[in-house]
């Protein structure tokens, strides 16, 4: 159902508009950390090592889709907002159209590239060949993660949130069982856990794409819109590269990163790989937050409402925090025991590394939920340049920091010390572009 979100007061819409927003991030991850699950507890630690190390060159696919769902639907939601629907259905044919020919293009250089990029960063013999058929049977199913990513963010921009997390309750829970089934049943290894994912996430995809062109066909307009325009293209390639160039850089940064590491030998590469996953579920599902708070902007800048835009940040950063104090205190206190759900006799060095990973960066979510929160404003009222500074100070930091450290003394402890530090100051940047260009320019009416 489509909603409005430039009407209601801010914090109530935000936060229906948002939660299930939460939910659907999830059970997206659910996806990633399945395969991981199932690889470590079903074929053994150095399944989990490769899938692991696969996932952060599958990042850079993500990346890209991530960036195109972004620019999608913050061009979509100000059309929305603008209640100019026959644009905003250009701008729907246009996405699909040039995401369809980033896509093919992705897909070629990955099919020739990958095996390149496992080398390069020093994959171990031993967990190669697993982690390059991952990446082979992932990089097929390419078409379905854009679509389905377009599909989402163009429900996001219309204010409907509930539909995408219906599609990924569903889709994520079958693909656990089907990983399980292809693994344990079939006895099909890392190329099980490949499979499960490629058929859950094509069936999502499908049934996703089929709802929201109905939905559109169901929208009036006053004429028949274009079905590619360059200008709209353009809007949607402003927001859409930087988000692309952020995500991409991050996921290099996190490829030099793992290089560091798989320097350590595959316990230390398994325990980041069950730990990096846990993280990222955190960190990705307040980025998706973020998202929501980016619609929310767009939406209410497209309507003339820009005095709802502040209001709308204090509702974000009170949704993440309340967010953040459980999830904190169960990656803290409760490590050893999450871990232990990706692992299969794990070694001592496994656990270890993982357990103090999460100690490290878990007591920061408070932090970087509020970059993310800021991220958000920032994108949704178009201020990537501001938006991009920040980010990139955060991965700079983090991967010469790294770098240095893991030289040091400190050893693999000092890699994990490198993302409270990023992320600290990223923070700050981030508010600080949000206070002086955002809350200046659009809550210079609010009290």
């Amino acid at each position: 159902m489509n909603k409005d979100l430039t009407v209601g007061k801010p914090e109530t819409v935000l936060w229906q508009f948002c939660l299930p927003l939460f939910g659907s991030i999830i059970f997206q991850q659910l996806y990633n950390i399945a395969d991981s699950l199932v690889a470590g507890k079903f074929i053994g630690e150095h399944a989990l090592a490769a899938v692991g190390n696969s996932y952060e060159i599958t990042l850079i696919f993500i990346a890209f889709a991530f960036g195109c769902n972004i620019g999608c639907s913050v061009v979509v939601s100000m059309f929305f907002g603008a209640k100019q629907y026959r644009e905003m259905k250009t701008a729907v044919s246009t996405a699909m159209i040039a995401s369809g020919v980033l896509c093919g293009c992705l897909m070629l250089l990955g099919i020739v590239f990958c095996g390149a990029m496992l080398d390069l960063i020093h994959t171990p013999q031993e967990v190669l060949a697993d982690s390059k058929l991952y990446l082979d049977i992932y990089i097929w199913g390419l078409p379905f993660v854009f679509f389905y990513n377009i599909a989402t963010g163009i429900f996001s921009a219309m204010g409907d949130s509930k539909t995408p997390f219906y599609f990924l309750a569903v889709s994520s829970c079958v693909n656990i069982a089907m990983d399980i089934w292809f693994v344990a049943g079939f006895q099909m290894g890392v190329a099980g856990v490949a499979w499960a994912t490629f058929i859950c996430q094509g069936v999502s995809c499908l049934a996703a794409v089929y709802v929201v062109v109905r939905r559109l066909r169901q929208i009036d307009t006053a004429g028949r819109g274009e079905l590619f325009s360059w200008p709209i293209c353009a809007r949607i390639a402003k927001v859409a590269i930087p988000s692309i160039l952020q995500q991409s850089f991050i996921s290099v940064g996190n490829i030099v990163i793992q290089g560091v590491i798989n320097g350590f030998g595959p316990g230390v590469m398994a325990g980041y790989s069950a730990a990096i996953k846990l993280n990222n579920l955190v960190i990705t599902s307040f980025t998706t937050l973020g998202n929501g708070i980016s619609n929310y902007t767009a939406q209410n800048i497209g309507a003339g409402k820009k005095e709802r835009v502040r209001e709308g940040f204090q509702a974000g950063l009170k949704l993440v925090w309340i967010l953040c104090v459980p999830l904190a205190i169960l990656y803290f206190a409760g490590g050893k025991f999450l871990l232990l759900l990706f692992m299969k006799e794990p070694s001592a060095e496994a656990i270890d590394s993982g357990i103090q990973f999460l100690r490290i960066v878990a007591p920061f979510y408070f932090v970087v939920s509020t970059k993310l929160v800021a991220d958000g404003v920032l994108r949704g009222a178009s201020l990537m340049g501001r938006f991009m500074i920040a980010t990139f100070t955060d991965l700079i930091l983090r991967v010469v920091l790294a770098i240095v450290l893991s030289g040091t003394a400190l050893g693999a402890t000092g890699i994990w010390c490198a993302w409270p530090v990023g992320w600290s100051i990223a923070t700050v940047l981030s508010v600080l572009f949000y206070r002086r260009s955002v809350k200046t320019r659009y809550g210079e009416h609010t009290q």
